[in-house]
């Protein structure tokens, strides 16, 4: 059986010619013609080289690995129930989905609070990510769920201030924190600051913690897309220029007299920026938690990415020992911004794989009387059912949900409306609910209500996002209800069973045939 696909796909925007004829082992057309203009990714890399690696066009996309795993959460089914309920009254009447509880509460004092255990990890220096950034963090704010700056906001900055190797100023990142500070909402949610090597020289995290009043902090050690450091596209020589001046690695070199007159020649059109890779070793990474509780962190978090076993268990004993307050775990296959397309499909442990092991890992440090930090998983999760089968899975651990393509989808979708509304170039689709805000985006009437006036000032992306949440928040409290969990805490491994053997074996659910079978007989001896 055949997991993947080789060289053709919409992510580079590349095709066979011939595309009913493949050779499996090399994605080739079954018949390479002299003549053929090169379509392939093989034909595209013969004049465009290094840039055929990246999903494309930068800065209007996100990507997701095409590959499909043996195992994956459609492999598993929801167990429900037609007796009991937990977490709330045996009573008609009361068990209803309407009085689900899926508030979540996170951190050493449990002051984290959230609606909805969603926590969009790390977006960062990325064109996507800087242009929805006001959906994304109001629409967070406003749903009450945790929303991440990610890595290289400072350093990307052209008006950011560094005096001595440190950020003094940043307005990109301030504007990044203050929109969500100003849409909270009766303390829920979070906005949590991350950070890589080079944010790590630049004191980003001291000086957001010190100046912006940040109180979540989050070290990364990678991400589920890529195991090298974060990278971006620069389309502008000065700009490229600076970052390679500020310590950035900078392909091609930008400063080369060569390079620039290609540049303005438009023989190629954009710079890559490069991040460092980190050297984690348990030591050094206790001695910077401790520093940032003493800079004034109240919360900090740790993101792993999808590499071998022993690396998570690694990350597992980093976050027990030094206490931190939530790990989350980005298994292989997917990213928000510029990821090698091969290494998305071809590196990592894919998710269930790498959730069990982390579900494994974690109990073995209960049994130890060792200290858990709250867990959250990532990688590819959009709807509820999975969000209910990844709780599920690591009960009573996995406190929370990563998700951050389909939340940035979301608010990408509610801006784009947003500008056809605008333009009065509302296509059909979307124009048979109507031609107003108030008209096409569901949630209007009670947003409307809880904003008044400042409904209006809400953005459209924003609202997009709320939507979405609101669904998953109504979808997962149905599916709680028909398994009779009404909170969060309730739900366990015994909620879910494996369709396949192989599924089963991976994650120790049982096998939908040999679920509840002592239960099963002893019911039927009467």
């Amino acid at each position: 059986m055949k997991y993947g696909k080789l060289n053709a796909s919409a992510a580079t925007l590349t095709k066979n010619r011939t595309e009913d004829s493949v050779v499996p082992i090399s994605g080739m057309c079954s018949t390479c013609v002299d003549g053929c203009i090169g379509m392939c990714e093989i034909g595209k890399s013969a004049y465009r080289g290094p840039e055929v690696i990246y999903p494309q066009p930068f800065g209007l996309i996100t990507s997701a690995s095409e590959k499909e795993y043996p195992v994956d959460l459609s492999h598993f089914t929801i167990l429900g129930t037609c007796r009991g309920a937990y977490g709330i009254e045996e009573d008609s009447d009361k068990a209803q989905f309407e009085n689900v509880n899926v508030e979540q509460t996170l951190g050493h004092d449990s002051g984290i609070k959230v609606k909805m255990p969603i926590v969009i990890p790390g977006l960062g220096s990325t064109t996507i990510a800087r242009n929805n950034w006001e959906g994304l963090a109001i629409g967070a704010a406003i749903s009450g769920i945790i929303v991440t700056i990610g890595e290289n906001v400072c350093g990307m900055d052209p008006e950011s201030t560094i005096k001595k190797g440190r950020v003094v100023h940043s307005p990109q990142l301030e504007n990044r924190v203050k929109l969500f500070q100003h849409w909270q909402q009766d303390g829920y949610g979070a906005i949590a600051l991350q950070a890589n090597v080079e944010d790590t020289k630049l004191g980003v995290q001291e000086y957001a913690i010190e100046k912006l009043g940040v109180e979540v902090v989050e070290l990364k050690w990678g991400q589920g897309a890529k195991d090298i450091g974060g990278e971006v596209k620069i389309k502008d020589l000065k700009r490229a220029q600076m970052l390679k001046e500020r310590g950035y690695i900078v392909l091609p070199d930008p400063h080369d007299p060569n390079v620039i007159d290609a540049f303005n020649k438009h023989v190629f059109h954009e710079f890559e920026r490069h991040s460092r890779l980190g050297m984690v070793k348990i030591e050094s990474f206790i001695k910077r938690v401790e520093e940032l509780r003493s800079a004034g962190a109240k919360y900090i978090f740790l993101k792993t990415g999808a590499y071998r076993p022993s690396d998570l268990a690694l990350a597992v004993r980093c976050s027990s020992e030094a206490k931190i307050d939530m790990l989350t775990v980005d298994a292989a296959g997917g990213g928000t911004g510029m990821s090698p397309w091969r290494m998305m499909n071809e590196w990592g442990v894919p998710p269930v794989e790498l959730w069990s092991l982390f579900y494994k890992y974690l109990a073995k440090l209960v049994d130890n009387h060792k200290h858990i930090p709250a867990a959250a998983i990532a990688s590819g999760i959009s709807m509820e059912d999975q969000m209910f089968k990844g709780l599920a899975l690591g009960a009573p651990y996995f406190k929370m949900i990563g998700m951050a393509r389909a939340p940035l989808a979301a608010a990408m979708v509610g801006k784009n409306i947003g500008l056809c509304i605008e333009k009065d170039d509302l296509p059909v689709y979307v124009s048979r609910f109507g031609r107003r805000k108030d008209e096409i985006f569901e949630a209007s009437p009670e947003l409307q209500k809880r904003f008044g006036t400042k409904f209006d000032e809400i953005p459209y992306g924003a609202i997009g996002l709320y939507s979405y949440v609101k669904r998953l928040n109504q979808g997962l409290r149905q599916i709680m209800c028909g398994s009779r969990k009404f909170s969060l805490e309730h739900i366990s491994r015994n909620d879910i069973t494996a369709l396949t053997h192989e599924a089963s074996e991976i994650s120790e659910v049982p096998f939908i045939m040999e679920c509840d079978k002592e239960e099963a007989n002893k019911i039927l001896e009467f």
